[in-house]
């Protein structure tokens, strides 16, 4: 959003510090002028703000070959502007970890705030998070630290831009998972970013609620639509939000019913049984 540039030089000059081959990186201004960068960075100005998932793409977009018809990228990492990588090997285990498995489609970074340390519960994509530091497979990733192979857009297509804010993620991963990818979580490829609670957006419950909707009517086979949203709806409840905050989680919940979620391609109940098998069955 043009609004950290002193952090975004910082994460930029992380990434110039990589070993190994440099790597190329665009920077994309979501409505917003791009700040100052280093010579090689390149940018893009949107003229209007499209969103996380929007502004993402618009970044795969600038790594499509000139043809159409490929990328000029095998491995795309995707890092908020208000982060830092604190390995100077962190592209360098990227490479390996996808050299080594085939099948590994998307790795999700470990993301630690920079003072204490400490990893937050929820930056951990899977349901057993007390130990941050054990990487393994599994079924979602986080959106501001990660790598994705290109081929796994290839195959599955872009992030749901029309999700603007939250789940983004989540559908891109259950998507790649039904294609066959893999989902790795490596404590090893760190982010460094500042503690925030998601909530800080004025947006944050509609959203969630909206996108969760989507999530589900465009993902899952049509009997476990109303167990995984009655399932979240329990959560929401159980969590006793503040009066405005539940207010706007029901608007957006209607508002996910009532209005296009975008082509509906359910998973394969085999995918089902995959992310069961991985610890989190898709009705959690």
């Amino acid at each position: 959003m043009g609004t950290r540039p002193d952090e975004l030089r910082a994460l930029l000059e992380s990434v110039a510090a990589q070993e190994g081959d440099p790597v190329e990186v665009v920077v994309v201004g979501n409505g917003s002028p791009v700040p100052d960068v280093p010579d090689g960075v390149r940018t893009v100005e949107l003229p209007e703000n499209l969103g996380i998932p929007g502004g993402r793409n618009v970044g795969i977009a600038a790594f499509r070959s000139a043809t159409g018809d490929g990328y000029d990228a095998d491995i795309l990492l995707f890092l908020d502007d208000d982060g830092l990588l604190e390995r100077h090997d962190t592209a360098e285990l990227c490479r390996q970890a996808f050299t080594d498995d085939p099948h590994l489609g998307i790795v999700s970074f470990r993301i630690a705030d920079p003072d204490t340390g400490v990893t937050q519960r929820r930056h951990v994509p899977r349901l057993r998070a007390a130990d941050p530091m054990r990487s393994s497979r599994v079924t979602t990733f986080l959106g501001g630290a990660n790598a994705v192979r290109t081929d796994v857009f290839a195959q599955v297509g872009d992030l749901p831009g029309d999700f603007f804010y939250a789940h983004e993620e989540t559908d891109l991963a259950w998507r790649a998972l039904d294609a066959g990818w893999l989902i790795d979580y490596r404590a090893d490829m760190v982010l460094l970013h500042p503690t925030t609670a998601p909530s800080r957006h004025a947006v944050y419950h509609r959203m969630v609620a909206r996108n969760r909707v989507w999530l589900a009517r465009r993902n899952l086979p049509a009997p476990l639509v109303p167990v995984y949203l009655g399932v979240w709806l329990l959560l929401t409840l159980a969590r006793r939000p503040s009066g405005p905050a539940l207010r706007a989680w029901f608007g957006g919940f209607r508002e996910g019913w009532t209005t296009s979620c975008g082509p509906r391609r359910p998973m394969r109940w085999r995918t089902v049984w995959r992310l069961t098998r991985l610890g989190r069955p898709p009705v959690i």
